[in-house]
């Protein structure tokens, strides 16, 4: 079945666009099934669907991780591409969504090396889904104690948070973004990065204690800018 990009993935400035309304069925099929019926027949509504439900969540997570927005629109339609491609591959019952996010990342760094681009993370946009986001992570890290300066504005500790975590290294820096920004279960993280859930622990619990020690730093530097 030869189909065009354009054809299979009809998405344009996703994040921008409101969402299309739909009839309430009485039970929507889930992920796997719409995969599933892709890839037994062709079925283009069901591709169609599966792109609609990962637009907004998956463009966004993206657009954090490139750190630009037509370059992340750019690799969300090669990542769908690819899942069109490989669909024959898909183990039934396995859940597609990290499956997802493992093709999207893998196309996002490919995209970015080829286009030589270093890494570059926006996180003022935050995830629809996610159950975190920049104020929780800072919350977390200050533990309920005074911030550095009463006179450190919540713009100014977005933007710590964002230098911090854009200079962690790179495999730390994807726990935080879908762990922190995305909201996936700990087993969805481990599986997108092929690693343990353990592993995925630990290197979450590292990139907390380095930002923790950042933070720590800055309260006893008592400066009020974090710089």
């Amino acid at each position: 079945m030869n189909l065009r990009l354009e054809s299979l993935v009809p998405m344009s400035r996703a994040v921008e666009r409101q969402p299309q309304k739909r009839s309430t069925a009485v039970q929507k099929p889930t992920d796997e099934e719409l995969l599933l019926r892709h890839r037994a027949a062709g079925d283009r509504e069901a591709f169609e669907e599966l792109v609609h439900r990962y637009e907004r969540e998956l463009y966004s997570y993206l657009r954090r991780y490139t750190g630009n927005a037509e370059l992340a629109e750019d690799v969300f339609q090669a990542t769908f591409f690819q899942l069109h491609q490989k669909a024959h591959l898909y183990q039934e019952g396995r859940p597609v969504r990290p499956w997802l996010y493992t093709i999207a990342t893998h196309q996002a760094v490919d995209a970015m090396r080829k286009a030589g681009r270093h890494k570059s993370v926006s996180l003022d946009a935050r995830s629809t889904t996610g159950e975190m986001d920049t104020d929780a992570l800072v919350n977390l890290l200050s533990d309920e104690t005074p911030s550095p300066g009463e006179e450190l504005e919540e713009a100014e500790r977005r933007e710590w948070v964002r230098e911090q975590i854009d200079a962690l290294p790179e495999h730390l820096r994807r726990v935080v973004l879908l762990t922190y920004y995305q909201g996936l279960k700990y087993r969805e993280v481990a599986e997108i990065l092929g690693v343990p859930v353990g592993t995925m622990k630990s290197r979450l619990h590292t990139a907390l204690g380095k930002l923790s020690a950042a933070w720590k730093q800055l309260q006893r530097s008592g400066e009020g800018k974090p710089r």
